[in-house]
């Protein structure tokens, strides 16, 4: 069957096209229309003539693959793709804007501006690893924005899915990706695991901030292996004022072990949109780079030599996840208070990589003036972090596992259910209180929480019995 010549006004599948938007090395981008379809179209065609790579093709099959399968607002919705019997092509939704490759000339940014613009990528990642899919090309010109400020990912041809062959894997031995951004493990072939892209978003995050980037411009395989042994000069060392948190964060992001960066890219942005919580160790304090005896040492005893174990990216999420402890410290109840650990020690056992945040919901009046200090003259709310601190105490967990919230609302139950939205929780405990009167008439905290959350709830009792407790497991099961 004949090719589609490529111009204005050809139609491919009833998709109209209109002009060329971007003239790439390895596709086209077309604006095109659909009738019946009333949103704004792009069609992406790969380049196959004589001389074209054939990884490209390879790469584009992989995008007419995934491409379908993914939903929601983080990535371009697909209304279709053709084959290579007629005219290949991805149609997708056009997103309207720029990447994030127009900010360039801006660098550095300051910290704040590019710390919320990662977290908002980091969120998209998260998504995306929940949906099986790994990225393998975070970079500037892969990400964009919605008008409603969500970001969205970008280009899928080099992308592994944990549910389909991997074909860039299969019919190559080179490591696939752009050199500057490109985790050490893939440099080895490893292309299972989703804290890759947790590497490539801290590449990012580094660039953005100090204008350079932490590895240098080098393409060869050669220059690119020297990441497998050595560290990025620190933040500090670039830029004297650069916030003690956000290179924590970003060093952290940068190890070369896999097993040292954040788990899951969720706890990657939970961290930038708390930064007075991020815990501070010895990466938070470097000026130089690591001595020569650890490079050395490195060098000739790689961390990544036993990275061979096949990788399942549900499971690993599964593994790190985030649990939420909401707790009443203005009603206290011992019973309660004990059987809300019991559960959450439980968890954290089970879960060692789990991440734990207890939050207190300060309520506000909606009439009366509200006030900062309590009757004793003390701040109500230094008081509630205070108590959430000796209520954890006992679960005695790394810092890094922790971190005490106070939120300030009307409706505790909205308070509640928004943090666990925005800090993608996997998991949330709460305690139920003693029937009342208000309660049977106005529905308690718990209920609403337990009703609405999209993650899982437990609601825990204190038990009727001594060492006996009573849970009300209510299961909303996460896309993972």
């Amino acid at each position: 069957m004949a090719k589609v010549t490529l111009e204005h006004g050809a139609i491919i599948d009833g998709f109209v096209l209109d002009k060329c938007v971007h003239h790439g090395g390895m596709a086209t981008l077309w604006a095109a229309t659909r009738p019946g379809l009333d949103a704004p179209v792009l069609i992406k065609v790969p380049k196959i003539s004589e001389g074209d790579d054939p990884a490209a093709i390879v790469g584009f099959e992989m995008e007419q693959m995934i491409a379908p399968r993914l939903s929601g607002p983080h990535v371009p919705a697909c209304y279709g793709v053709g084959d290579f019997t007629r005219q290949p092509y991805v149609a997708m939704e056009r997103i309207p804007g720029e990447t994030l490759y127009k900010r360039i000339d801006e660098l550095p940014m300051p910290y704040g501006e590019a710390a919320a613009i990662v977290e908002k990528v980091a969120l998209a990642l998260d998504d995306l690893h929940r949906q099986h899919v790994i990225h393998h090309d975070i970079k500037p010109s892969s990400v964009m924005f919605r008008p409603s400020g969500e970001a969205v990912l970008i280009d899928f041809g080099l992308s592994h899915h944990a549910q389909l062959p991997d074909l860039l894997q299969a019919e190559f031995r080179l490591p696939f990706g752009t050199a500057p951004y490109m985790a050490p493990e893939c440099l080895l072939g490893v292309r299972d695991d989703p804290r890759s892209d947790i590497f490539s978003l801290g590449v990012l995050l580094y660039f953005f901030t100090t204008g350079v980037r932490p590895f240098g411009e080098g393409e060869t395989l050669r220059a690119m292996r020297r990441r497998l042994w050595r560290d990025p000069v620190p933040p500090r060392k670039l830029q004297p004022d650069y916030p003690p948190w956000l290179q924590e964060i970003v060093l952290r992001c940068l190890e070369i072990n896999p097993s040292a960066r954040y788990p899951t890219a969720a706890q990657l942005a939970f961290d930038l949109s708390h930064p007075d919580l991020v815990k501070l160790t010895a990466r938070s304090r470097k000026l130089e780079r690591d001595s020569f005896l650890s490079v050395w040492h490195r060098r000739f005893n790689p961390p990544l030599v036993r990275l061979s174990e096949k990788s399942n990216i549900a499971g690993h999420l599964t593994a790190a996840p985030i649990a939420m402890v909401t707790l009443d410290v203005t009603q206290t109840s011992p019973e309660l208070d004990e059987a809300i650990r019991v559960a959450v020690k439980r968890i954290l056992a089970a879960i060692p990589g789990a991440r734990l945040a207890c939050v207190n919901v300060l309520k506000l009046n909606r009439v009366a003036i509200d006030k900062t200090l309590d009757e004793q003259g003390n701040n109500k709310h230094i008081d509630r972090l205070v108590a959430l601190a000796h209520w954890a105490a006992p679960l005695k967990l790394d810092q890094e596992r922790l971190s005490t919230h106070v939120l300030e609302a009307f409706d505790p139950a909205d308070a509640i259910l928004e943090f666990a939205k925005s800090n993608c929780v996997d998991h949330i405990l709460i305690g139920a209180r003693q029937h009342s009167f208000r309660r049977s008439l106005l529905g308690s905290v718990s209920s609403k929480v337990a009703a609405e959350a999209t993650c899982t709830v437990t609601v825990i009792r204190p038990s009727r019995v001594a060492g006996v407790r009573d849970e009300d497991v209510v299961w909303q099961e996460p896309v993972i």
